[in-house]
């Protein structure tokens, strides 16, 4: 029996996108935590515990990207016209925080003062941007024959906001639940207090997007038993199935409470992934199977199956690679951090 390339290929892009969330995720919030800091030293321990991952974490951006424009090129014709102004904005975020990471350590007081605030306010540009993208991508692309047909800013609308102030907390949850793992002393304190607050903003957010996402558009409120034009009629049936995905949210959202209440070191971040897993089953469970909601699907956006053969034999090796290596430098640097000593185990 033949493999299903085209799945295979979602699957892979689905499963870089979502390591690319979490992991990047921790360390844009890191930046957008960084005006909060009651120090320099504060400062530079902060950007000591991405120091060794945040680069590497970026390649799963890349490898989500450029697998969607291999794999499935019909459907990066269509995306990267709806959303090149957001996308524009996140790598220019991106890449303003690259530079403001190397520069910050050499650069004198001024200059120091300088690229930290960069270095936040590219942090915070990467994932608004992130959320705007998302939010669009919610709410549907206009395609006609097979080619975007709406306007340029069609992503941009109170929906939208609403995701990206969402995306906001949720990474400012990760980093602050990332710092209790990886910090010490005072600090560790104040990533608890900024963790007890982003968790509080992440859930009421999370609450409101998920009510505004069964208005965002009619089918995927179908999909999850809602029918708006019907009064907002429930068939519980169509819901009951789903249950475990807002469940496991709202799990995640009660080990990140119980974890900060405790002070642990742990259970805050693992609550916070575990937020983040449940959203993102949410939308694949909304999408599945449109890659370019609600005009293609995967099947119909895929490359030729030689095509997908002849890069799927590359994949097997450097997927496999790339998780290697990705777990190594976590072990490699695991443990605490602190000014004098850096990393200890």
């Amino acid at each position: 029996m033949n493999p299903d390339l085209p799945l295979i290929w979602a699957g892979a892009i689905a499963l870089a996108v979502m390591l690319y969330v979490v992991l990047d995720g921790f360390d844009l919030g890191v930046g957008i935590l960084f005006p909060f800091a009651k120090s320099k030293e504060e400062r530079d321990i902060m950007m000591n515990t991405i120091a060794p991952v945040w680069d590497g974490n970026e390649t799963w951006l890349i490898l989500g990207g450029g697998g969607l424009l291999a794999a499935f090129p019909l459907a990066y014709s269509v995306l990267m016209p709806a959303f090149y102004l957001p996308v524009l904005l996140m790598l220019a975020g991106l890449i303003l925080r690259g530079v403001a990471f190397e520069f910050r350590f050499r650069a004198r007081r001024r200059g120091r003062r300088f690229w930290t605030q960069m270095f936040a306010f590219g942090s915070i540009l990467a994932t608004l941007a992130q959320g705007l993208i998302l939010g669009g991508f919610i709410q549907g692309v206009t395609v006609r024959e097979d080619r975007f047909a709406g306007g340029g800013l069609d992503w941009l609308t109170p929906y939208t906001l609403l995701v990206a102030v969402g995306v906001l907390a949720g990474y400012a949850l990760l980093g602050a639940a990332w710092l209790m793992l990886k910090t010490e002393d005072n600090l560790h304190g104040d990533a608890r207090r900024w963790a007890a607050i982003s968790g509080v903003a992440t859930a009421g957010l999370l609450a409101a997007v998920s009510v505004a996402t069964l208005f965002a558009h009619p089918r995927l409120a179908l999909r999850w038993g809602f029918d708006v034009a019907e009064g907002f009629s429930l068939d519980f049936s169509v819901l009951a199935p789903l249950l475990p995905i807002p469940l496991l949210g709202l799990a995640g959202l009660a080990l990140v409470a119980w974890g900060v209440r405790k002070g642990s070191h742990t259970w805050p971040f693992v609550g916070a992934l575990t937020v983040f897993l449940s959203g993102y089953l949410g939308l694949a469970a909304g999408f599945f199977p449109y890659i370019v909601p609600y005009a293609l699907n995967f099947r119909q956006a895929a490359a030729p199956e030689n095509a997908l053969m002849f890069m799927g034999a590359g994949a097997v090796f450097v997927l496999p690679a790339i998780l290697a290596y990705t777990a190594w430098v976590y072990w490699v640097f695991r443990g605490k951090i602190n000014e004098e000593t850096g990393y200890h185990h």
